[in-house]
């Protein structure tokens, strides 16, 4: 069971109290302080462990409490420091304060490792407070308390390669005969709720793939999960995506998935892709694949045809999955950003229209314009896509509350439309 995101609180140690005390031996039954200090407290430490891949484990204990150092002894002798505790994490995981949301660290490779909650420093004992004008001093101090905090940890998969579609595409399928992974699959929507991940072997070579559940229109904005299962890609070197043969318009679903991959994240949008047409031992997909493989060459995008249940054509997929790979420069795991830029500040408008002097509307906004660049103008899907997202971003409804009428200007981006009903 994949766990991608958990809440959990944690306290570091109180440090060890200082002690006062004085030395009594036999020739120096008046001696001066001797009081050790307090030991440190215990640390909550994060640590990655590559042999980890879900956060399940904190969902069966939430709360973690590291113990109080040692108190400081007589003759001087400082009291024990607190044994830290190590909490290990897979690789991807995200660190925040769940409090303020504000990041603490991303935990990329194996053994790095992020102070969550610092234990308290232990007390210093009264022989650190003797000066020339108090040689005897009754004096001493508590341990520092501990932190408490609240965190919320993420994850985003570190996979080699992505496979992402709409629902019921066939990417559950495809990684369950590439790969080890037993993915449950059945014929209906949403059947996969979290990713898989599953490990191909080639040529003495592997690769890790992600199957990312289907995602749906408005996805970048978090409807469906969209959050939560695209971030899962952001880390993947390559996508596989798949177009579902079987359904009616498989190319306005090839456009509607890399709107959403770019809505939520521009680089996102920019991975490279190969494309598969799966389900072709139907009919209605054999009917389809020309018509869909000759728009999509038209754009310069080559297409493979497949069928994941049979296993048609899995080999030769497989084979330019890993020459692919193979030919791209390696590259380093980005981290995230402070601000994702799917997250919009407070003061941020989603979009605004303002009227220009000719009486066009003028429409501005990051996301909507970069929607805009994106769409194909010459295919009416795509610009049946792009409606759809005026609508979803509330834009339709507030250019008309503004009196928009058919055969008006409406500018977004760099672009000049005429609105239709």
């Amino acid at each position: 069971m994949l766990v991608d995101e958990v809440k959990i609180t944690v306290r570091s140690g109180d440090g060890g109290d200082g002690l006062v005390a004085f030395r009594r031996e036999r020739y120096m039954p008046m001696g001066g302080p001797a009081g050790g200090d307090g030991g440190r407290g215990g640390d909550i430490i994060l640590k990655v462990s590559s042999s980890l891949n879900t956060l399940y484990t904190f969902k069966r204990n939430s709360q973690y409490r590291a113990v109080e150092g040692g108190r400081g002894g007589p003759s001087n002798r400082t009291g024990a420091d607190a044994d830290d505790i190590i909490l290990f994490v897979p690789p991807g995981t995200i660190v925040r304060d769940a409090d303020t949301g504000m990041l603490l660290a991303d935990l990329v490779h194996e053994d790095d490792t992020v102070i969550v909650a610092k234990g308290g420093r232990g007390g210093r004992g009264n022989s650190r407070f003797a000066n020339s004008a108090n040689r005897a001093p009754r004096i001493a101090e508590k341990g520092a308390p501990g932190e408490d905090r609240a965190l919320k940890l993420e994850l985003k998969l570190i996979a080699d390669i992505g496979i992402v579609g709409l629902p019921n595409a066939g990417k559950s399928t495809l990684l369950s005969v590439v790969s080890n992974a037993k993915p449950k699959i059945a014929d209906y929507p949403f059947t996969t709720l979290q990713p898989n991940l599953g490990m191909v072997v080639f040529d003495d070579q592997d690769l890790v793939f992600a199957d990312i559940p289907g995602l749906i229109e408005g996805a970048h904005m978090g409807i469906g999960l969209g959050h939560a299962f695209l971030r899962h890609i952001q880390r993947t070197r390559l996508l596989v995506h798949i177009l579902n043969g079987a359904n009616e318009d498989p190319l306005a679903d090839y456009n509607q998935i890399n709107s959403e991959l770019a809505l939520y994240d521009d680089k996102l949008g920019q991975k490279p892709q190969i494309v598969v047409f799966n389900k072709m031992d139907l009919p209605e997909a054999q009917e389809r694949f020309e018509d869909v493989k000759t728009a999509l060459k038209e754009r310069g995008v080559e297409i493979t045809a497949i069928s994941a249940v049979t296993r048609q054509n899995i080999e030769p997929l497989v084979q330019r999955i890993f020459l692919e790979m193979s030919e791209m420069p390696e590259e380093a795991v980005e981290l995230t950003n402070e601000a994702p830029l799917y997250q919009l500040t407070d003061n941020e408008p989603v979009f605004t229209i303002e009227r220009d002097d000719d009486g066009a509307f003028v429409v501005k906004g990051k996301r909507i314009e970069r929607a805009a660049s994106m769409t194909y103008w010459d295919y009416p899907e795509a610009v049946q896509r792009f409606q759809k997202i005026l609508e979803v971003l509330g834009i339709t409804s507030a250019l008309k509350k503004q009196g928009v009428q058919v055969g008006d200007t409406v500018f977004i981006g760099e672009h000049e439309l005429e609105w239709g009903e």
